[in-house]
């Protein structure tokens, strides 16, 4: 509040302060990050002032009465500063205190473009929230698993108890796939690491991609599933 203060009318806590403030992060070792609504070249020691007048004033919130970013600027503003690995572990530690939905957040994300760190917060969220529907997810994996040399998988089927996406009982192949990562409460990880336990106390391989993986990123789910493939083959010969 001090540095909020000392930085007159318009100013808020931003960027990693912010994200320390929102419980989402950590801040700046020796400095704090402050916005301004209007243009301002002063200089404060320990200060890190932006000047920024056309902040909207939809995107300036109170958290324990101090003037800050809203949770959805300050996440654009951490992509601008700790790329795709931290932004990620900041959107993780905002889904789990409910600051934001991931999904609604991906929409409101359209109203920022422009912004810097919003392609880098998008392209996250594009990956984690993305989702086909069964059957363009079955639609688009087959040839995955034909150019892997594998034959066309029986799918829907109960294995050991659980019922699965893809299965190659020749080969003890199982693939499963993930539509949504945000969200998943305990009892569904509690069940998927159930199920892939199942798979492997029985000598089965289960493999676990994407949505996304398999849209986007065919080439590498069809190399993995060929390397997993050929691994079963000389498993089976011997």
């Amino acid at each position: 509040m001090a540095a909020v203060l000392a930085c007159g009318e318009g100013a808020m806590l931003s960027h990693r302060s912010a994200a320390a403030l929102w419980g989402i992060g950590a801040e700046r070792r020796g400095l704090v990050d402050i916005t301004v609504r209007r243009r301002d070249k002063s200089r404060h020691a320990g200060l890190l002032v932006r000047a920024r007048p056309k902040l909207p004033s939809e995107d300036v919130t109170l958290r324990n009465d101090i003037p800050i970013t809203g949770i959805v600027q300050t996440l654009i503003d951490l992509a601008t500063e700790l790329g795709s690995t931290g932004t990620e572990r900041a959107v993780n530690e905002a889904d789990k205190r409910d600051l934001i939905n991931p999904e609604e957040l991906r929409l409101t994300l359209d109203s920022y473009a422009g912004r810097p760190g919003a392609p880098t917060l998008r392209g996250i969220l594009d990956k984690r929230t993305f989702r086909l529907s069964d059957s363009d997810l079955e639609i688009l994996f087959r040839p995955i698993a034909a150019a892997a040399g594998l034959p066309p998988p029986l799918t829907q089927q109960t294995v050991n108890g659980f019922r699965v996406d893809f299965y190659w009982p020749d080969l003890g192949l199982v693939v499963e796939t993930d539509g949504l990562r945000y969200h998943r409460t305990p009892a569904t990880q509690a069940h998927d690491a159930r199920r892939d336990r199942a798979h492997a106390i029985a000598g089965m391989t289960p493999l676990r991609f994407t949505h996304y993986e398999i849209k986007y990123e065919g080439a590498m789910v069809r190399g993995e599933v060929s390397q997993a493939a050929d691994m079963l083959r000389k498993r089976t010969r011997h």
